[in-house]
């Protein structure tokens, strides 16, 4: 159990359902970044950006469109005393701000599009036992695309107990409750499947919608990532020479 310094733990039943709170953690890439967040706002969603570490242009252009349209802008530089990717960092905070606004997280990846109704239609599938919920991703032509192909296969949405992507996907109250990301593996760079696995294990169901789709460019915000599909050879060994990717 998360340590509960607020007391939802014992008035689980006041969870406002309505209530999201959704983040976006952004590496540069900002003319991709610029469109999901814009894509957020225009759907009438609260939002804060966690930048991680992005270029003094990027983080300063983030400002502005704080400025512009009310999202927080959270710069990891003046928090963080550690080297980009700081997820860690970020999820353990995101936890905690949901546990004491007693809402359920939502995170939207920087290479991520979602339409006016994606939170909403997240939201209708939380009931009692569900962990996480994920949206799945297709790219421009409406094609189920990275990191969900294997649900090409499927047919409606429903429970799965496969990998599930933070590309947008929210994490309910419960689970939340449940785990304590504070454990995450410190020597990692990514969790989502960690995390995706972890909800499964400690008896939680996960629902993968099909029927809601985000359209994905996927690694946009991390462009060397893109060898894993031009150049394997070279990605991996960029990934086990590096340390780059450690999931």
């Amino acid at each position: 159990m998360v340590n509960d310094p607020y007391g939802e733990a014992d008035r689980m039943n006041e969870v406002n359902k309505e209530m999201v709170n959704i983040i976006m953690p952004v590496k540069d890439s900002m003319e991709t970044a610029e469109e999901a967040i814009r894509a957020l706002v225009r759907s009438g969603q609260t939002l804060t950006v966690y930048d991680d570490y992005s270029t003094p242009q990027s983080a300063a252009r983030l400002d502005l469109l704080a400025e512009e349209s009310g999202i927080e802008v959270v710069h990891l530089s003046e928090r963080v005393n550690h080297p980009s990717p700081n997820y860690r960092w970020v999820l353990i905070e995101a936890q905690r701000r949901a546990l004491q606004a007693g809402a359920h997280l939502v995170i939207v990846e920087s290479d991520v599009m979602v339409r006016p109704d994606t939170i909403a239609r997240l939201q209708e599938a939380v009931t009692e036992g569900v962990g996480m919920v994920a949206a799945v991703t297709v790219n421009e032509a409406g094609e189920i695309n990275f990191p969900y192909e294997y649900a090409r296969r499927l047919k409606t949405d429903g429970e799965s107990k496969k990998r599930f992507s933070f590309c947008c996907t929210l994490l309910t109250n419960a689970f939340l409750h449940a785990y304590d990301f504070g454990q995450l593996d410190e020597t990692k760079n990514w969790y989502d499947v960690f995390i995706s696995h972890k909800s499964v294990e400690i008896g939680f169901r996960n629902i993968l919608q099909l029927s809601n789709p985000v359209l994905h460019k996927p690694h946009s915000s991390r462009p060397w990532k893109q060898l894993k599909y031009t150049n394997p050879l070279l990605y991996y060994w960029r990934k086990l020479t590096k340390g780059l990717d450690k999931i």
